[in-house]
Formats: C-alpha cells, sequence, structure tokens
C-alpha cells in the first residue's frame, strides 16, 4: 500500500485553507482526511479548563516559555499525527499556519519521506485584515504579524490565489493537479532555516 498524500497548505490566519479544505472534505473523487493544529490546541485547552476548572497561575509566564513548554510539543505531535496518517495510507489535509523557523525546521524532517504537495494560499495583507474584521473570531492583526515568516517561500508545487478564485475554484485547481499526474517536489527541495538563538 502506498504512502498517503500530504497537502500541505501555506497561509496565514485568515487566508482561506480551512474554506478550501472543506471543499477537498466535501467532493467525492479522493477520500480527504482533515487534520488543523487549531483542534490539537483546543483539546489541550478544553482538557485543562475541564480538569481544572479553577486554575488560577500564581505568576506570570514569558509568551516565549509557554511556546516551548507547551505550543513546541503539540505542534510536534500534530506534524507526527499527519506523518502517521499518511503512513496508513490515508490522504490528510494540512491545515496549519508555520509562523516560526523551528516549526517549519521540523515539518521538513518529518514530512522529508512523505508525498507531500506543498500548497501556497494566497492572499494580501489588506485583503486579510479586512476578513480579520469581518471574521470576529480573530485577534485583529493576527495574520498580518504572521505575513512575512508564512510567505517568505518563492516556489510552491502549486499556488491558490484566495482573492480571485473562491474556496470551490481552488479545492477544483487542486484536484485537478493531483490527477494531473504532475511531479511535486518543492517541499523535498526546500532547506532548513537557521535559527537564532536569543
Amino acid at each position: 500500500m502506498k504512502q498517503g498524500l500530504i497537502v500541505l497548505m501555506n497561509g496565514t490566519s485568515s487566508s482561506g485553507k480551512t474554506s478550501i479544505s472543506t471543499e477537498l472534505i466535501n467532493q467525492k473523487e479522493f477520500l480527504f482526511h482533515h487534520l488543523s493544529i487549531d483542534d490539537f490546541f483546543h483539546n489541550f485547552n478544553e482538557f485543562i479548563d475541564k480538569k481544572f476548572p479553577d486554575f488560577k497561575p500564581t505568576r506570570e509566564v514569558d509568551d516565549h516559555v509557554v511556546a516551548q513548554i507547551i505550543f513546541d510539543p503539540i505542534v510536534s505531535m500534530f506534524y507526527s499525527t499527519v506523518k502517521l496518517f499518511s503512513e496508513m495510507g490515508l490522504n490528510v489535509i494540512v491545515d496549519t499556519v508555520i509562523e516560526n523557523d523551528k516549526w517549519f525546521n521540523e515539518c521538513l524532517d518529518v514530512f522529508s519521506d512523505q508525498p507531500t504537495l506543498f500548497i501556497g494560499v494566497i492572499c494580501s495583507k489588506e485583503e486579510l485584515i479586512r476578513r480579520e474584521q469581518l471574521r470576529g473570531d480573530r485577534q485583529i492583526g493576527l495574520a498580518s504579524s504572521q505575513f512575512n515568516t508564512v510567505y517568505c517561500f518563492n516556489e510552491y508545487d502549486l499556488e491558490v490565489n484566495t482573492e480571485e478564485l473562491n474556496p470551490k475554484e481552488c479545492a477544483e485547481k487542486i484536484l485537478s493537479f493531483i490527477k494531473s499526474n504532475k511531479e511535486y517536489s518543492v517541499f523535498k527541495k526546500l532547506s532548513k532555516r537557521d535559527i537564532s538563538v536569543s
């Protein structure tokens, strides 16, 4: 049995990844499993809220320390779960934001031996800000803060522009690419990033 395809969509918050994922899941030609980093973080937060309803820290912890203690391991578990699905022959849509070099390098390590279709979900900063304001469920400025790190790549197997195409059209473009049997190898050609130690 061959490995399942990993559809790795690179885009900021509010760029349209989840909407495209929904369209890919709803089509009938290929069976996809949608794994979102948001679900992994939500499950952890739900566990803390239910297990410790009166949880009150007695000291403040820097966001960088929180990331090292909790966020980094959750991201590692997310990547490992994606790889496991692929190893089991399941096609996976990866809905995440690779917002720092450490996470990118780990992603590169974990998916290096998997069939990974690297897709740029492109959207302008102005449109991302507009969408955040309309949504009302995202911190304003989140997408802008991610923009330069997330969109630092200049090569993808495929790009979809969510300002020019709606989610269904983006999904159809991705499916057409998959059915064309074109090689998708850009992700394997990418190099790790230098991580500065502060």
